[in-house]
């Protein structure tokens, strides 16, 4: 494990919630965003919305490191990398919608004053980088304020956690050296 980080992971759906607690797992300190205010009430109470083998007994194992939270913004502002693993549902002609993705980086711009990799964690088709940088620009964030990177995810249900911690591979597109050098050594 590389030095400890404060990490955002915005999504507590199944990537989000198992990335958020196999983060903490690892050492790091965690602040896990929804949208769905229930959602986040249940993890607060220490309720697991989906079944995960393992999962239940790493939040409850690591509710000191995991902050669950609603409010994007300060969880963006307190992490050095933020992890957008947010749903993207299929379109009506069959593409990837990436409006929950959009969403997320609107709320992610305004934090934007310092340098923080952004790390796309969901599904989404090629190119989608361009379009994050593009929507980043839109709302006039300084460009040396951050970087993108790309890590999918190769989990299976189930077995997500033990994927997660012991993976068979871990691909990782990182547009700057510095990106690439935050997420090796943090990550």
């Amino acid at each position: 494990m590389g030095t400890p980080s404060a990490l955002c992971v915005v999504g507590c759906g199944y990537v989000g919630l198992v990335a958020a607690a196999c983060f903490a797992e690892i050492g790091h300190r965690v602040f896990c965003v929804d949208n769905d205010q229930a959602r986040i009430d249940l993890l607060r109470n220490g309720g697991v919305p989906i079944f995960e083998r393992d999962l239940p007994e790493l939040l409850s194992r690591h509710g000191n490191s995991i902050d669950f939270t609603g409010d994007i913004e300060e969880a963006a502002e307190a992490s050095d990398v933020v992890f957008i693993a947010v749903g993207t549902p299929q379109d009506r002609f069959g593409g990837a919608d990436l409006s929950y993705v959009e969403t997320a980086i609107s709320g992610l711009s305004r934090t934007l004053t310092r340098y923080k990799v952004i790390v796309e964690k969901s599904t989404v088709p090629v190119r989608t980088s361009t379009r994050i940088r593009r929507l980043l620009e839109r709302h006039r964030v300084d460009p040396p304020c951050f970087d993108l990177a790309s890590n999918p995810e190769f989990l299976r249900e189930g077995s997500a956690v033990m994927d997660f911690l012991h993976p068979d591979r871990i691909i990782v597109g990182a547009e700057s050296r510095r990106a690439a050098e935050v997420l090796a050594r943090g990550i």
